[in-house]
């Protein structure tokens, strides 16, 4: 009988606890949104490209990733960060094209410390992955000017 009162008041007490604690954890996501937002802190725009027809661009910077890296590395706020899906570069789509994926294979190195410097990167980040993107997929990084990027990634766009 003292068992069965015991279990009886342990339920209870995580029955209680669970409704006290479902407001936070609701409030825990709006706050998590709201730091998000403060952490991106720039326009983030997306666009869906393919890779075949705008090679000439992509690899340009696939080579420039090493001063990408140093770029990214600075990068604490822009103005904008564009994020252009190339769908066609998938690996569920066959990869990159044959010149970006040489391109890509000359400068694997490069692309791969890029790779860990966004994610080193609060808001570029969190700006790839608020669209689902994993640092694994981004192909290259293209800085225009002083307050834009381009980000390529081998993705599809969420939904």
């Amino acid at each position: 009988m003292l068992i069965e009162r015991r279990l009886l008041a342990a339920a209870s007490l995580t029955s209680t606890l669970l409704c006290l604690s479902i407001p936070a954890v609701a409030q825990q996501s709006s706050a998590k949104g709201e730091a998000l937002d403060a952490i991106i802190g720039t326009q983030v725009e997306e666009e869906e490209a393919q890779a075949a027809a705008d090679q000439a661009r992509i690899i340009a910077a696939i080579e420039k990733s090493a001063d990408s890296i140093v770029m990214v590395r600075k990068a604490s706020s822009l103005d904008k960060v564009e994020i252009v899906f190339l769908a066609d570069a998938t690996p569920v789509e066959g990869g990159p094209p044959a010149l970006i994926a040489e391109k890509i294979r000359q400068h694997e190195s490069e692309i791969g410390e890029l790779r860990k410097e966004i994610e080193g990167n609060a808001m570029l980040f969190h700006a790839i992955d608020s669209r689902q993107i994993l640092p694994r997929d981004v192909l290259a990084v293209e800085f225009v000017g002083s307050g834009s990027v381009v980000i390529y990634a081998a993705a599809k766009p969420a939904g």
